[in-house]
């Protein structure tokens, strides 16, 4: 298989990235990812009946075999003020928590 990801392609997906790389970490990165798509060209060789049915790690998930849903029960605490205490900082009933920062791209 030769590359799929040639460096041009490479600087193309960096820039919409918006990513700052160094020349060698760019090389380092675009042949990981080579060696990854190597890697599922290299499973995709694996022969296998068409009629297997997808599973996840062989078992496969049926509804007779997978778990029957629960239901989403609200269930309060106790003692909310309690929880509440634990907090550094509350404003009417709530947890405040720090704003997170961003930036416009």
């Amino acid at each position: 298989m030769s590359e799929q990801i040639t460096p041009e392609i490479f600087n193309h997906l960096v820039e919409l990235a918006a990513l700052e790389l160094t020349p060698q970490e760019a090389e380092y990165l675009r042949k990981q990812l080579n060696n990854q798509l190597t890697a599922i060209d290299d499973l995709n060789q694996v022969p296998l009946d068409p009629e297997t049915q997808i599973a996840s790690h062989g078992v496969p998930y049926s509804p007779a075999t997978s778990a029957l849903l629960r239901l989403d029960e609200w269930h309060p605490h106790p003692d909310p003020a309690k929880l509440l205490a634990g907090a550094p900082e509350t404003a009417d009933g709530y947890i405040v928590v720090p704003e997170i920062p961003h930036q416009d791209i």
